[in-house]
């Protein structure tokens, strides 16, 4: 028998057996008014009640709806409203410029788009067919009810989200993320991770990003509670693990350090000692950092790798039995790497020592890019662009990344799209972008700048000029000016070099 698989699955096993059992409970602090206490039946009805609104709306199954917002209860439904009734999520990072939404919203195609209220203002000027403010038109434009919505029989090949992550390009590319990616992910990541009915899950990674490395529907699977958090503090992280239960989280390495700084001043026990796993991916927290999170906090540290390609989780490094003797420190140093292939995983590098993975996680394909597609996967297998090592007991160790991207707090940084916006100020005649290391973010993004000749400008006027045309995590935290940037005979920039003595004394370049 074959059953094709759908995104819907989960939430359809959460309203039939955990029907009457909380299963989100949204942000309280937001411009929107939460929907609190949510049952897992009372999502089902949300996301059905959506799903006839775009019935109504003429939004027909394969067509594209983008949604800009922070984490809430109403982004979390639209995995299911949306996707799990045929038609395609586009979910938008929130931190994006009104240009940047726009390219998304028109090179997707999204007939509808769905907008944070913290956001109307700023985001006036991009345009769709159909656009709605979350909160505000829930009633008149978001859900339907009293209506049911009209039957789609799933297909585990077509397309159930986009999602735009920045890459060696200037543009951000569409990652298509089938229904059988996100089945095979949430399954895998469930096991790996040991979820169960009695785990209380906390949304400390935004869900916009690799659909929140598809916990949403994970969690929703085997019921369990997930808690809405809206803006990221590391004492608020506390508090809600100690107000709610909370026994899981995924972060990035930047949340990690937030979380133990605000240990450091916490009165009393640290709550979800014994009882938390914190799921980390982006980079690798510094070894001492992982022993901390084990010893100060008394969490559970787990190290994933993956990519937004990826739906995301390839490998996962999680403490074993053979590590139960080792201290804290030793057992921190096996941590750091990247990990094991998760189960349907098959890791490879090639020649130069680039990550392939083969995979039921990896994209369908970049949206409208065909040449890139056919790149990303020639010959049969998703070409990371990382570079990295597979041991003997075979653990991927990253250890560079080929493609120009930046990792900071978490979030991708395409060099070249930020080199494009320095290049648009007059006073710029050359400039490279890297990633240099920093202890909060992982990494942050450093220009390095060739002024034209007589031209003035400051640290303080480049950095502005970045972050009033892109996203703010995307713009430079310094700038360096140079006489000359080092290239090669015919002109390329050779960014290993400069690179190299930000980077010096350490095993990876990346961090």
């Amino acid at each position: 028998m074959f059953v094709p698989l759908g995104a819907r699955d989960f939430l359809d096993r959460a309203a039939t057996v955990y029907g009457e059992r909380t299963g989100v409970v949204d942000e309280p602090h937001q411009p929107a008014t939460p929907l609190d206490g949510l049952t897992y039946a009372r999502v089902a009805e949300l996301a059905a009640a959506q799903a006839a609104r775009l019935d109504e709306l003429g939004i027909r199954p394969g067509e594209r709806v983008a949604i800009v917002s922070h984490n809430s209860a109403r982004l979390l439904t639209s995995f299911f409203g949306v996707s799990g009734y045929g038609r395609v999520l586009v979910p938008v990072n929130f931190r994006l410029s009104p240009e940047e939404v726009s390219y998304i919203v028109g090179h997707s195609g999204a007939r509808v788009l769905l907008i944070d209220p913290e956001l109307k203002d700023r985001l006036a000027t991009v345009e769709a067919e159909y656009k709605f403010v979350l909160g505000e038109d829930d009633d008149a434009a978001l859900y339907l009810f009293g209506r049911t919505p009209e039957p789609w029989e799933a297909d585990e090949t077509a397309t159930a989200t986009i999602n735009y992550t920045s890459g060696t390009t200037a543009r951000p590319k569409g990652v298509q993320i089938t229904h059988r990616n996100i089945w095979t992910n949430a399954i895998t990541f469930a096991l790996h991770t040991g979820l169960s009915d009695r785990d209380v899950y906390l949304h400390t990674l935004p869900m916009f990003h690799a659909n929140g490395w598809g916990m949403p529907f994970a969690v929703a699977g085997v019921g369990a509670a997930q808690i809405v958090l809206r803006q990221v503090d590391g004492a608020e992280i506390l508090r809600r693990v100690e107000r709610h239960g909370v026994t899981v989280m995924c972060a990035a390495p930047a949340v990690v350090a937030a979380v133990l700084e605000a240990a450091a001043t916490w009165e009393g026990e640290i709550p979800g000692r014994d009882k938390v796993r914190i799921i980390v991916a982006g980079a690798p927290p510094p070894t001492r950092t992982v022993a901390r999170v084990e010893t100060e906090l008394g969490w559970e540290f787990i190290q994933i790798y993956g990519l937004t390609e990826t739906s995301p989780l390839l490998t996962i490094n999680r403490t074993r039995a053979e590590w139960d003797g080792l201290a804290p420190e030793e057992r921190a140093a096996k941590l750091v790497r990247a990990g094991a292939p998760a189960i349907g995983v098959t890791l490879d590098t090639t020649g130069s020592g680039e990550v392939l993975a083969r995979s039921n996680v990896v994209l369908e394909g970049y949206w409208a890019e065909s040449a890139a597609s056919e790149r990303a996967l020639a010959g049969g297998w998703f070409h990371t662009g990382d570079g990295g090592t597979i041991g003997d007991d075979g653990y991927l160790t990253i250890s560079d990344r080929k493609k120009d991207v930046i990792i900071t707090g978490g979030e991708n940084v395409s060099s070249i799209e930020v080199e494009d916006v320095l290049f648009s100020h007059p006073a710029v005649a050359e400039v490279a972008v890297i990633g240099v290391p920093d202890e909060k973010w992982g990494e942050t993004v450093k220009a390095l700048v060739v002024l034209a000749d007589g031209a003035e400008a400051s640290e303080r006027d480049l950095i502005r000029h970045c972050k009033e045309r892109a996203a703010g995590y995307k713009a430079p935290t310094s700038v360096e000016f140079r006489d000359g940037l080092a290239r090669t005979a015919t002109g390329k920039l050779q960014k290993f070099k400069l690179r190299e003595p930000y980077w010096d004394g350490r095993e990876r370049q990346v961090n």
